[in-house]
């Protein structure tokens, strides 16, 4: 029997939906990305305002008193929607579990010096409970922002979170197992060298502008921390008792990495949309800086000793460094 095959080319009728066309000006193909953000906020058909706050609409936007005249302009540019952000998030902690597996299959933790041991679990393992309170304030964030592109970016900045505190967590049962955490706990709650962070991330969590919750947890408090503690401490670690904490820390890192490009995208979009923006963002960034170096401070003295100042004051200046170019004036 003969059996003859062909080749057929289906033109298609359109190159993308009509949504996206008209914002991007014409009919061709568009990412992904944009596919699952660009324009699928609600914006009609709401039959009720929400019992537990009538004063808004379910999806509002004066929920914060930044102003956008497009709100998708906040867009991420990791251009993550889900497949994308598990994917990369998967092959992180791939690399991860191995990095955990070769310390313990090596006896790496065991082995780490006594004085090292010590800072790690008064430094670090506490800090599970800051990733937490993170977790809390990017979901606040993802419930109540505008936009999609805004609020998909904070629910995986939530969800983050969790993988962060997990891996503190971790990184204190291998060390010292579980009574690292029960004394990481008491730390948190009792220990006068937390409560000023403790208190901050309490005060964000009330905030109910969500923009501002935004420049308070991501852009001041984990703009000073995660340099100051997953890059200088650990290099200073490093430096004494070899890399086993760069391996157990590895996912901190390169998430910050990461996550910085979408903070500062946010931050540079919204601050040149209007000069309001800018100087409401400026105004919260100068506050919320100056609250997060105050809370962080008896940490940094445990951490560098007498070189806290000098670490912490290194670390403001390349945090207003780094937002003077994202457009607002630390």
């Amino acid at each position: 029997m003969h059996i003859d095959l062909r080749t057929i080319t289906i033109t298609p009728l359109r190159q993308t939906f009509g949504h996206l066309a008209r914002r991007m000006g014409a009919d061709k193909p568009a990412s992904r990305y944009f596919e699952a953000t660009m324009d699928l906020q609600p914006v009609e058909n709401f039959h009720y305002r929400p019992t537990w706050d009538p004063a808004y609409e379910i999806f509002d936007k004066t929920r914060t008193c930044i102003t956008m005249q497009d709100w998708y302009a906040l867009k991420d540019p990791r251009q993550y929607y889900y497949g994308p952000w598990t994917l990369a998030r998967g092959r992180m902690q791939e690399t991860a579990e191995a990095d955990f597996d070769l310390v313990e299959e090596m006896g790496l933790a065991q082995a780490y010096a006594a004085e090292g041991r010590a800072l790690v679990n008064e430094v670090f393992v506490p800090l599970r409970h800051a990733a937490w309170a993170s977790n809390i304030n990017n979901s606040f964030i993802g419930s109540y922002s505008y936009g999609i592109a805004m609020s998909q970016a904070a629910t995986f900045a939530s969800m983050d979170q969790l993988g962060v505190a997990q891996y503190l967590t971790r990184l204190g049962l291998a060390f010292d197992g579980t009574e690292s955490l029960a004394a990481a706990k008491d730390a948190w709650l009792q220990h006068p060298r937390w409560q000023e962070l403790r208190r901050y991330v309490e005060d964000v969590m009330v905030l109910k502008d969500w923009f501002e919750v935004f420049i308070a947890q991501n852009v001041a408090l984990e703009g000073l921390l995660y340099p100051l503690f997953f890059e200088r401490l650990n290099e200073r670690l490093n430096a004494t008792h070899g890399p086993v904490l760069s391996l157990l820390t590895r996912f901190q890192r390169e998430w910050f990495t990461e996550s910085s490009k979408w903070v500062d995208a946010v931050i540079k979009s919204a601050a040149a949309d209007n000069p309001g923006n800018k100087a409401q963002l400026s105004t919260w960034l100068r506050e919320w800086r100056d609250r997060a170096v105050t809370a962080l401070d008896p940490v940094v003295a445990r951490a560098f000793g007498n070189d806290g100042p000098a670490q912490l004051g290194e670390a403001v200046a390349q945090f207003n460094a780094r937002f003077t170019k994202a457009g607002l004036a630390p």
